[in-house]
């Protein structure tokens, strides 16, 4: 069990509990709650203020793969403004590859990249779908036309036949 102070934990059970679920250990919140006794709860509120103050915390044992892209984020801020001395030493602390990091960074450098060619892709559908509306309502208007001078017809036909009686007969 865990020492208290009260209702709450001591700064140090804190630290080291956050510690094993940062890499390189990454350890399940399940398998820490059943060794320490603190609830679920409580852990899992740990890691989101850790994760608010911008640190790492995967947990739940995933490999770094599997990490969401939060926590790859985090890691590729905290090692933006590294030389490769330090992120080679950063990487065995952490039990991570460097290359595992540069893609992180390669792919949150390019994620606006992303958004602007869909953005330009969704216009181009956009004005494509227009275009066809447009052509699709044209198209509509010819036909309610064409529809209304073939019952204007059948009118005068109908009136026609009403006044003159059937001419077909004669």
């Amino acid at each position: 069990m865990t020492e208290k102070i009260g209702r709450r934990y001591t700064k140090e059970i804190k630290e080291s509990i956050l510690k094993r679920m940062m890499p390189p250990n990454n350890e399940a919140i399940s398998q820490i709650c059943e060794e320490t006794g603190i609830t679920e709860a409580t852990l899992y509120k740990w890691r989101k203020d850790a994760r608010a103050a911008g640190n790492a915390t995967p947990g739940d044992g995933q490999g770094s793969e599997q990490w969401n892209s939060e926590d790859k984020f985090l890691i590729v801020m905290e090692t933006y403004s590294m030389n490769q001395a330090d992120l080679a030493e950063y990487c065995r602390k952490k039990g991570l590859y460097k290359e595992q990091i540069e893609a992180w960074r390669e792919t949150c450098l390019h994620a606006n990249d992303r958004e602007n060619n869909q953005t330009k892709q969704l216009n181009q559908d956009l004005k494509a779908e227009k275009k066809r509306a447009k052509v699709l309502e044209k198209d509509i208007r010819k036909k309610e036309k064409a529809l209304a001078e073939a019952a204007a017809l059948l009118l005068i036909r109908k009136k026609a036949q009403a006044i003159w009686g059937d001419l077909e007969d004669e």
